[in-house]
């Protein structure tokens, strides 16, 4: 190449305005160079060997020249190569070799660095798209991500390559002046997006009577794409990724997104309506999913919210109740036939209506044993026992469809009563839940740090509040039967508390706290209640007013006067309930504690308003002395009576 081809190839590198650095130094010398020479001159002496001084510049001078021709070939060089250098990155980009290209952009971003002072700041053109082949190579390794599944079963090494370039970049300190590239959350942004397209990309929603065949293929693709995840993915990334989660939460959340999109759309069919609840309550949440055994607790299923919300639920509920006027139409045809014949249909209907709810109720017992003993941990257990007390709710607003006209009264009442068994196994099944929440925190109490505090049940408090959120979206009037359940079901267990004896009071000064603390904590259930909507003359926590009697009562003799009101306000209290609770006082003789005991069977008839509050018989009686038990007396007084 001759030398005028070189010259054009080479940038122009003469002193100018563009390189003000060069014109200071050489300012700079030109005042070193006369600040030396004044000195010389001023010293006459010096000048006899002003050529041993003139010889030694020469030489230095030509020394500097020399490294710096030296330096700038070497620099030049460079610069002729990296046009090359940038084409090689960008066929390495093309051919998805990431590691190699990734090497290359690295090795230019330092040439870059590196000639970027001796040329005071100036950054050559071949330098300018360098932050293109880096967003280049950034695209490339999204694309790997978002097929990673793909990627993970047909070519694991380049999946692997993608994340590394990824991970490397996002953790380098970058040059001064640059924003750091995060490539790690472009990856992960990749991986959902690239998931969530695989499955739920396509705008079109099935077919009315195609959504059963669409639910069965993700029943199918799901588990498998998690099986993927865990089996294949997962080891080509870091742990930090916790792929196995992310897939888990990602495909839940393409797969509510849809389903919020396909409930928004035109009303679903009976059958589909159907369909869908059943495969989101049940199938989605069983073992051949969701609750798969194979699914390990990497996917941290129980942080899922639900597939579909309480309003989802009750949509397609009412659709499908809205359908079962096809029975009443059925019955009403077959009328036109024979009233033989609409007989036979209207008790096939009543029949059928009845296995199903049989074989419902039995579906929630199963439920609820394998939730409780975690062979399939529903992650929303309640609310879905809230749907399941709405779904009864709108059962029975529609099953008097099906009362013929001119039929005894008493036709739809195995139907009737199979919706009241359903309704109470659910309320059952609710409460149990409760107990389990509070069981822990009962186990204080009594005690002496419940005398003091209030911490005891506002824990509780706390508890039974967040238990009890969701109950407003249950339907009128079943809200006020679920929540007169709750709060009977806290008192139970605050009575079963008291009878356990494990508080005898040592003083007056602390049978009047005990009874203080009886009022306080009856003031606050009832609050509690009261903000959670249930209706005041519904509630049970008074019953701990009247103990509280029965504690700061300072007179032993009046004691009878109190247990007799006692009785008449509870009926169903029993001798062992009283006798606990006199217990606690810790100041009565034996002949106090019996005389207390007789009064119960002189009170006063009780009420017929309180007759019908059962609440004492539902306390289990403590076990004072079970050796001393009469067959025809209480245990409580055999065991006074033999001491």
């Amino acid at each position: 190449m001759d030398s005028a081809a070189k010259d054009e190839m080479q940038p122009a590198l003469s002193p100018g305005p563009e390189w003000p650095e060069q014109e200071r130094a050489e300012q700079l010398a030109r005042g070193a160079a006369l600040k030396w020479a004044s000195g010389i001159f001023y010293r006459p002496e010096q000048l006899a060997r002003l050529g041993q001084y003139r010889s030694r510049e020469v030489q230095r001078t030509c020394s500097l020249e020399s490294r710096l021709k030296s330096v700038m070939q070497s620099y030049l060089e460079g610069v002729q190569t990296v046009p090359a250098a940038v084409s090689h990155t960008q066929t390495l980009i093309d051919g998805q070799q990431f590691l190699e290209a990734y090497v290359s952009l690295r090795e230019l971003e330092q040439l870059r660095e590196d000639t970027w002072a001796p040329l005071g700041g100036l950054e050559l053109p071949v330098f300018q798209g360098l932050d293109l082949l880096f967003e280049a190579l950034g695209q490339a390794v999204e694309a790997a991500a978002g097929a990673a599944g793909k990627l993970a079963r047909e070519d694991p090494a380049l999946l692997v390559a993608a994340v590394r370039v990824a991970e490397v970049e996002t953790g380098r300190t970058t040059p001064l002046g640059q924003v750091p590239r995060d490539w790690r959350q472009r990856c992960l942004r990749a991986l959902q997006e690239g998931l969530e397209q695989a499955h739920f990309g396509s705008p079109l929603l099935p077919a009315p009577g195609a959504l059963p065949g669409w639910l069965e293929a993700l029943r199918v693709a799901l588990p498998v794409e998690l099986a993927t995840a865990e089996a294949l993915v997962a080891p080509c990334c870091p742990p930090q990724y916790n792929v196995v989660q992310l897939w888990a939460h990602t495909l839940h959340s393409g797969l509510r997104r849809s389903l919020q999109n396909l409930l928004a759309g035109p009303e679903l069919e009976a059958a589909d309506a159907f369909a869908l609840l059943h495969w989101a309550l049940h199938v989605y949440l069983g073992q051949e999913m969701m609750g798969s055994l194979e699914l390990g607790p990497e996917a941290d299923v129980s942080q899922l919210e639900p597939l579909l919300t309480l309003e989802n639920i009750e949509q397609l509920e009412a659709t499908f109740v809205a359908n079962i006027q096809i029975l009443e139409e059925n019955i009403r045809v077959a009328s036109l036939v024979s009233e033989s014949l609409q007989q036979r249909v209207h008790g096939m209907a009543l029949s059928e209506l009845g296995t199903f709810l049989r074989s419902f109720s039995d579906a929630l017992i199963r439920f609820s044993r394998d939730h409780f003993r975690g062979k399939s941990m529903a992650p929303h257990y309640v609310p879905y026992l809230l749907a399941a007390l709405n779904h009864k709710s709108a059962l029975s607003s529609s099953v008097s469809v099906l009362q013929l006209d001119g039929a005894p009264s008493g036709a739809l009442a195995p139907v009737e009563a199979a919706l009241d068994e359903l309704q109470r196994r659910i309320y059952r099944l609710v409460l149990e839940a409760l107990q389990a929440e509070l069981q822990p925190l009962f186990a204080d109490l009594p005690s002496r740090q419940w005398l003091s505090s209030p911490e005891l049940l506002q824990s509780v408090c706390e508890r039974t509040g967040r238990f009890c959120r969701d109950f407003w979206r249950v339907r009128n009037p079943t809200v006020q039967l679920l929540l007169a359940e709750a709060e009977r079901a806290v008192v139970l267990q605050y009575l079963s508390a008291l009878m356990q004896g494990r508080l005898v009071c040592r003083g007056a000064d602390e049978r009047t706290q005990a009874a203080e603390r009886l009022r306080h904590d009856a003031a606050q259930l009832q609050q509690l209640f009261l903000s959670l909507g249930l209706e005041e003359n519904a509630h049970c926590a008074p019953v701990l007013l009247a103990l509280r009697e029965l504690l700061n009562l300072r007179d032993p003799a009046l004691l009878g006067l109190e247990v007799a009101g006692l009785r008449q306000q509870f009926p169903d209290v029993s001798e062992d309930h009283v006798s606990a609770l006199l217990g606690l006082r810790g100041d009565l003789s034996r002949e106090q504690h019996l005389a207390a005991l007789s009064s119960l069977q002189a009170a006063l008839p009780p009420s017929p308003r309180a007759s019908r509050r059962v609440l004492f018989s539902l306390v289990p009686a403590p076990a004072l002395a079970p050796a001393s038990c009469l067959p025809s007396g209480s245990c409580a007084r055999a065991l006074l009576l033999a001491e």
